[in-house]
């Protein structure tokens, strides 16, 4: 059976959360539980799903707001790359702080880029991409040619850099040197607007 990926759009911001599953399966791994961790768990659990693991691909708090809520009504644990820790515990970092709605989040674990994540039989590859975010990152799914690409890469536009450990030059590098190389049919999934392909970010996208 062939992996799926499901979408919730949830928060102020608009942020997509994702879900990966294999057909016919009831386990999922949930990708930026931006904001309701509890209507994103009721939801699931309404079409016959499971959290397994939460995932996130960086600590804005338009990606992790709804993550606390989600793992105390699902049980699953949370994990980011280490980087991101700072992110993640300091509102003013991740930006809450400025909206007025401090949120902070202690992960239950780390990974860094290179990591084979697996649970189940589904396998996902941890590619580090800083520059949205100091650890910003995104999950390559190689078996399916998915990639839940965060803030990081955008249908034809790219993450902002102007939040703190935000950088230019790193994001550009990041994208040129981590996800161009990838095939040119990869579907991306980013963390905010419709879905592209590798392809087509290679020959449309302004950061390049």
């Amino acid at each position: 059976m062939e992996l799926k990926v499901g979408r919730m759009i949830v928060g102020d911001m608009q942020t997509n959360t994702f879900f990966v599953y294999r057909e016919g399966e009831s386990k999922v791994m949930l990708f930026d539980p931006a904001a309701q961790g509890k209507y994103i768990n009721d939801k699931l659990k309404e079409k016959g799903f499971e959290v397994e693991v939460i995932l996130l691909t960086h600590g804005h708090f338009d990606h992790i707001g709804g993550a606390d809520a989600l793992r105390k009504e699902s049980g699953a644990k949370i994990y980011a790359m280490e980087a991101e820790k700072v992110l993640l515990e300091d509102a003013y970092v991740n930006v809450s702080a400025q909206m007025h709605r401090p949120v902070t989040l202690e992960a239950d674990g780390f990974f860094n880029d290179g990591d084979i994540l697996e649970y189940g039989d589904k396998k996902c590859r941890v590619i580090g991409t800083p520059g949205h975010t100091i650890g910003s990152c995104c999950f390559y799914f190689e078996e399916a040619g998915i990639l839940i690409g965060g803030d990081t890469l955008f249908a034809e536009s790219y993450g902002r850099t102007d939040f703190p450990t935000g950088k230019m030059t790193s994001l550009r590098e990041s994208v040129k040197e981590k996800l161009f190389v990838l095939p040119d049919d990869t579907k991306v999934y980013p963390g905010h607007g419709p879905a592209t392909t590798i392809g087509h970010e290679k020959e449309y996208n302004p950061l390049f």
